[in-house]
C-alpha cells in the first residue's frame, strides 16, 4: 500500500515543516541503504505568498520548484537578488513561446516532453548561453490529461534531445495517476533512467515522497507538506 502522509499541522511553522520532510527524506534513504545526501527537496512555492517563500529562505531552504513561468518571472528576480545560491525548478508544462524565458529563469527544466520543445530550449540556450538541466517528463500512466512522453517513445525523446540537439540531460521527471501505487511508477522511471544513462530521477510528492526515495528519487517536490495549503 502507498504510503500516506498526515496533513500539515497548522501550528508548525515553515522551518518545523522543513526539518520534519527532510528528516524522513533522511530515512527513507538511510532504509534504503542511499546515501541522505543524495536526495534534494524542491519546496514547490507555486502559488505560496511571499512571506512563506521567504521563511523558507530565513530557514536555509534554497531548491524551489515552480509551475509557471510568469508567476515565477514575477517573483523570483528579487529572491534571487537578495539569495543568489537559489536553485530554482520548473515542474509545471512548458509551451515553446516561453522556452526563452524559462531558460534565462530556471536552473533545471523538469517538463521536456516533446521534440518541439526540445528544439526551442536548443535554441534560448543557444542564443542566452545559459545551460539550465533538463529532465524529460514520463507519462509513466499514460495519462491522455497530462503531458509528458509516453513510456514506449521516451528512449528516442532522450536521444534525439540529449545526443542530436546537445541538451543537457540530466534526467527524469514523473507524475504517477493518483489512483493508482505509485511504486510501479518510480520502478518504470527508474528503469528507463538506467537503460538510457541517466542519474536523476524527480519524483514523489507530499503524500509519497518515502516510497519514492526508495526506488532512487534524487529529487522530491513537496509543497503542502512544507507551506501548507496553496492559496485559493
Amino acid at each position: 500500500m502507498t504510503e500516506r502522509k498526515p496533513q500539515t499541522k497548522s501550528s508548525a511553522t515553515i522551518s518545523e515543516n522543513l526539518w520534519a520532510v527532510k528528516e524522513e527524506i533522511a530515512a527513507a534513504a538511510r532504509a534504503a541503504g542511499r546515501d541522505p545526501g543524495a536526495v534534494t527537496l524542491v519546496a514547490v512555492s507555486k502559488l505560496q505568498d511571499e512571506h512563506k517563500i521567504r521563511q523558507a529562505l530565513e530557514a536555509g531552504h534554497r531548491v524551489f520548484g515552480e509551475n509557471r513561468v510568469q508567476e515565477a518571472k514575477a517573483k523570483w528576480p528579487q529572491f534571487r537578488e537578495d539569495t543568489p545560491d537559489i536553485e530554482l525548478h520548473l515542474i509545471g508544462p512548458l509551451q515553446t513561446n516561453k522556452a526563452r524565458d524559462a531558460v534565462e529563469l530556471f536552473d533545471i527544466i523538469e517538463s521536456l516532453d516533446r521534440l518541439k520543445l526540445g528544439r526551442a530550449l536548443a535554441d534560448a540556450i543557444e542564443k542566452s548561453g545559459r545551460r539550465p538541466d533538463c529532465l524529460i517528463q514520463v507519462n509513466t500512466g499514460e495519462e491522455p490529461q497530462k503531458t509528458g512522453v509516453l513510456p514506449a517513445d521516451a528512449d528516442d525523446l532522450i536521444a534525439a534531445c540529449r545526443d542530436d540537439m546537445g541538451l543537457p540531460v540530466a534526467g527524469l521527471m514523473c507524475l504517477p495517476p493518483q489512483d493508482e501505487e505509485p511504486s510501479l511508477h518510480f520502478a518504470l522511471l527508474d528503469e528507463i533512467a538506467r537503460r538510457n544513462g541517466l542519474t536523476s530521477l524527480s519524483m514523489g510528492m507530499s503524500g509519497d515522497y518515502p516510497v519514492a526515495v526508495r526506488f532512487g528519487a534524487t529529487y522530491v517536490r513537496v509543497g503542502t507538506g512544507v507551506f501548507g495549503p496553496r492559496a485559493a
